[in-house]
């Protein structure tokens, strides 16, 4: 792969899924990360680090609590932006576009996809909500293992969104700051592509 892969693909999805797996090949921890940026319903931005888990036609999918801040903000304002940052590839993708939730069925398979230690983790954090301790958040999770023996249920807070993209640029770094930045921005069932200045 070369710096001009971008500029020669047709169909940035499959170009995201060849820039992630490789990836996933050299770097070390989470290459699956990804900022994640939302805003309230009166355009006040904010931001964090969340793990892709699903890329397709259809978008990019992550799962979170819908009563944390980042649910509610997409709930009220449903656009988002990600960004990719593979540091040791000198590579980078920024995602944008609508969002809507996941199915019910898709929401379930993944939470049941996850460890046991990671499903109680999910149900025992309010997620963005005060905490008084850790000690609370511990005992809260042992209570919860304790309460369910077997299968963990999914609470309904508890599920994914899909960022549906209009716009995917894909960057590329250049000597002397000559970069590479290819946009593809789609028009009704096609992809345009162009070419930015760095």
């Amino acid at each position: 792969m070369n710096k001009f892969d971008a500029a020669e693909a047709e169909d940035p999805i499959a170009l995201f899924q060849t820039w992630l797996d490789l990836a996933a090949k050299v770097e070390l921890n989470d290459p699956n990360a990804m900022s994640l940026a939302t805003a309230t319903a009166n355009g006040r931005p904010s931001a964090r680090m969340v793990l892709l888990k699903h890329v397709d036609e259809h978008g990019f999918t992550f799962y979170t609590n819908f009563e944390s801040q980042k649910g509610q903000e997409l709930l009220a304002n449903p656009f988002a932006a990600l960004c990719f940052h593979w540091k040791s590839q000198r590579r980078q993708v920024r995602v944008e576009g609508g969002v809507e939730p996941v199915s019910d069925a898709d929401s379930d398979d993944y939470f049941h996809s996850r460890s046991r230690k990671s499903q109680i983790g999910a149900v025992a954090s309010q997620q963005s909500r005060p905490l008084a301790s850790r000690a609370e958040l511990e005992v809260k999770a042992a209570e919860l293992a304790a309460k369910y023996p077997a299968e963990i249920p999914r609470p309904e807070y508890w599920r994914g969104f899909r960022v549906m993209p209009q716009r995917i640029e894909f960057w590329q770094d250049g000597d002397a700051r000559l970069h590479d930045r290819i946009v593809f921005t789609q028009e009704g069932n096609a992809w345009a592509k162009a070419r930015l200045y760095p």
